[in-house]
């Protein structure tokens, strides 16, 4: 017999799939794979272009999910993907980078993966190859890419539930480049008590055409090295699996130089004769560590000898930078997910118990605020007390025409919440108390932790507080000292709230 019970969909569609970009051709070959692929298809594929100009990627071609492309202007990779798993709306969110090519079944294996995990696991990393030649041996570059296939919980195919990133804020974009924000974001979520897990699915990661001097500039990674201890304590790399490598033979390499240059130039001819031949033995043993292996023809050993020179100091250098570029940093706690507005003099200027659309004026950068904030993904709300309803001097369908040109000027927002009773009422939606801050939260599915309340008064920021949300004092001239001294955040202006909010300082 068969029911007429409600239609379950696929467990795809309780997933979106990230994927940040530059606009590298490498894209094209990555949405074909996912065009062709049998299998149910996720709730939607979000590309994130992270290029500050371009024309506007074009990303249609039939078999694919629905798509949405966003736009950072620029951000690097860890702000990309935090853009694009704040625009989704689904459970899970996998992310793949642009350069990796999934295999026939990676939707059906995404599926089984990720369909039975018990509730405790936050993520699921997938599997990686790393094509290499086959006439010949692997130049460095190479080897270096090879190690993607044993590292874990890289971005290049993982999948988190998006209740875990939103927990911790996403992606630290303190990391500046696709290196170490990706073991960040796993140790914090493990910091939670939630496991990570591997996968059965598989991508194929090409190694990327690369010019003579891409393992000088990768260097700079040395600082983000210093992040994560500051951040995790010295032994994070037991704990990200990241192996420690050679900077402590490039640091003595340096110092072999320095004191060779400094003996010189105090007229000890022998003193820094020794130090010289220190540093020409550690550089030759590093340049034939990276030749012996590979290909050995000239084009290769030309650079290898020539990077080996320069590798150690700067690798020495990047890391000093990152000493005095990191010293004293926080945990990283990133943008909230919800930001509510008080309405009446905090986004538009106050006219006691207005019902009158034509004066509602927004005061200076309020648009702009509000749309810097959806830029990144964080989504607005207004909770207003209209206690003018309670008292009969407006009525409610006023409220409605007032906070519907409040959307034609300022743009859509995700909640709207109005408390119409009066302060003898004895309700738990008026201001200051919790009621409005923590239905927005609940419709949003939002932690309050997670959520700022921006207002003009004592009473916004003690609603705030009272659902367990945080809380940005505006002050105006009708905000009592007393309010100014009692708020544990305040801002000169609207501008200045959100400025902090996007700083992560809330």
């Amino acid at each position: 017999m068969i029911g007429n019970g409600p239609v379950v969909p696929p467990f795809l569609q309780r997933s979106s799939v990230v994927v940040p970009t530059i606009g590298r051709p490498s894209l094209d070959v990555l949405l074909d794979a996912l065009a062709a692929a049998p299998g149910p298809r996720p709730a939607e594929l979000i590309l994130v272009d992270d290029r500050p100009t371009g024309e506007p990627l074009r990303p249609e071609r039939p078999g694919l999910p629905p798509v949405r492309v966003v736009r950072t202007g620029g951000g690097g990779p860890a702000r990309a993907r935090n853009l694009g798993w704040r625009t989704a709306r689904t459970e899970w969110i996998a992310f793949l980078d642009d350069d990796v090519v999934p295999d026939a079944d990676w939707y059906q294996r995404l599926e089984a993966d990720l369909a039975d995990l018990p509730a405790d696991v936050a993520g699921s990393q997938g599997r990686v190859r790393v094509p290499l030649p086959e006439d010949r041996r692997p130049t460095d570059w190479e080897r270096g890419t090879a190690g993607l296939a044993t590292s874990s919980w890289i971005t290049a195919d993982v999948a988190y539930r998006r209740a875990a990133l939103a927990a911790v804020g996403g992606f630290d974009e303190r990391f500046p480049r696709a290196f170490r924000e990706d073991s960040d974001l796993a140790l914090r979520i493990m910091d939670t008590g939630a496991r990570l897990v591997r996968g059965q699915r598989w991508i194929t990661h090409p190694v990327r055409p690369a010019d003579r001097w891409i393992s000088v500039r990768v260097q700079a990674g040395n600082a983000d090295d210093v992040l994560m201890r500051r951040l995790h304590g010295r032994h994070w790399r037991d704990r990200a699996d990241a192996a420690l490598g050679r900077r402590p033979r490039h640091t003595a390499v340096t110092a072999a130089a320095l004191a060779a240059l400094g003996f010189a130039a105090a007229r000890r001819p022998r003193a820094a004769a020794l130090a010289a031949a220190g540093w020409l033995a550690g550089t030759a043993e590093f340049a034939w560590a990276r030749i012996a292996p590979g290909p050995r023809d000239r084009a290769e050993v030309t650079t290898m000898l020539a990077t080996s020179a320069l590798i150690p100091p700067l690798a020495t250098w990047h890391w000093l930078r990152g000493v005095v570029q990191h010293g004293g940093v926080r945990r990283w706690r990133g943008l909230p997910d919800l930001v509510l507005f008080d309405r009446d003099g905090t986004l538009v200027h106050d006219f006691p118990y207005n019902g009158d659309p034509d004066w509602v004026r927004p005061v200076d950068g309020a648009r702009e605020a509000l749309d810097r904030l959806r830029a990144r993904g964080v989504r607005v709300g207004v909770v207003s007390n209209q206690s003018g309803v309670a008292r009969g001097l407006i009525t409610g369908e006023q409220v409605e025409a007032c906070m519907a040109r409040l959307e034609e000027l300022l743009g859509p927002f995700d909640t709207v919440r109005v408390c119409p009773h009066g302060p003898d009422d004895g309700c738990d939606c008026r201001k200051p108390a919790p009621g409005m801050v923590k239905a927005a939260c609940a419709e949003l599915d939002v932690d309050p932790a997670r959520c700022v309340v921006i207002g003009d008064i004592g009473a916004d920021v003690e609603a705030a507080a009272a659902a367990g949300a945080a809380g940005i004092l505006v002050p105006t001239p009708v905000t009592r000292k007393a309010e100014v001294d009692a708020a544990a955040h305040v801002a000169g202006s609207l501008t200045a709230a959100v400025d902090d909010v996007l700083d992560g300082a809330w």
